[in-house]
Formats: structure tokens, C-alpha cells, sequence
């Protein structure tokens, strides 16, 4: 940190994020966030961010889908669901240049875990709790 200046999320955000597209079906959405450990997924509908899945999301999914169901049900099922249709909106962003404490403060006063990070009407970046918590560790 240089003399008095913030650091900004652009420090500490991940670099192009993976995303889904609003019509995926929530199936290929869970597949990903298992294999590549991810707990927020960028949902674009022609390359504007319109909302956020997350693993909670796709959980009260899934557990709507397994009440009563098989496992191949269950699979069934969320291969008929459609992200937008879990999917958190409207979608809160932050610019690169945007402080770590206030994107804290705006996840805390939203109780949301992550927020895109948006310039030019692009998204450049995730900035996640876990990304402020080791920023903040390695303090």
C-alpha cells in the first residue's frame, strides 16, 4: 500500500471470471462450479451481465429437485432449469478503481458474496469474500 492510498479491487479481483450464459441449463452450471471449485458464476445475456449464480443458488435448486427424487431425477431436473430462472438479480457491480473496504461494505450490506467488477460496460473481474479475506491475511 503506497502512503495513504487504498488499494483498489483490481489488486485483488480474479481476472476474466468464467461465465454462464441466463439461458444455460443449471446441469452444465453445476458441473463447472464442482470441477473448478467456483462459487459465483457471472450470468451474461448477449455479453451484458444480468445476474450471479451461486452455490446457494444452485443448492435450494438442487434441494428442491431431490425432494422425493432419485439421483437420475434430481440430474433429470436440473437439466430443465434454466440459470436465469435461480439466478441472483439484479446484478450489484463494482469498478476496478473501487476500494477493497467499500466492496466489502457493499457485500456485507447486501449479504452477497461476490460482486463483478465492470469497465466500460465490460466485465474485466470477480472480486469475491474469500479474494478480501486473503487480502486481508497477507495485510
Amino acid at each position: 500500500m503506497v502512503a495513504n492510498k487504498p488499494i483498489t479491487v483490481r489488486a485483488i479481483m480474479a481476472q476474466d471470471p468464467v461465465t454462464l450464459e441466463h439461458d444455460d441449463i443449471l446441469d452444465l452450471a453445476s458441473d463447472i462450479m464442482n470441477l473448478g471449485r467456483i462459487r459465483h458464476l457471472p450470468i451474461l445475456n448477449k455479453g451484458k451481465v444480468v445476474g450471479v449464480l451461486s452455490q446457494r443458488n444452485l443448492f435450494h435448486s438442487a434441494v428442491v429437485a431431490a425432494l422425493g427424487l432419485g439421483v437420475k431425477e434430481s440430474r433429470d431436473l436440473l437439466k430443465a432449469i434454466r440459470v436465469r430462472e435461480v439466478m441472483s438479480a439484479p446484478v450489484i457491480t463494482v469498478s476496478p478503481d473501487t476500494g477493497v473496504k467499500e466492496a466489502a461494505r457493499i457485500m456485507v450490506e447486501k449479504k452477497i458474496g461476490c460482486l463483478p467488477v465492470m469497465e466500460n460496460e465490460s466485465l474485466v473481474g470477480l472480486v469475491t469474500e474469500s479474494d478480501i479475506l486473503r487480502y486481508v491475511v497477507n495485510l
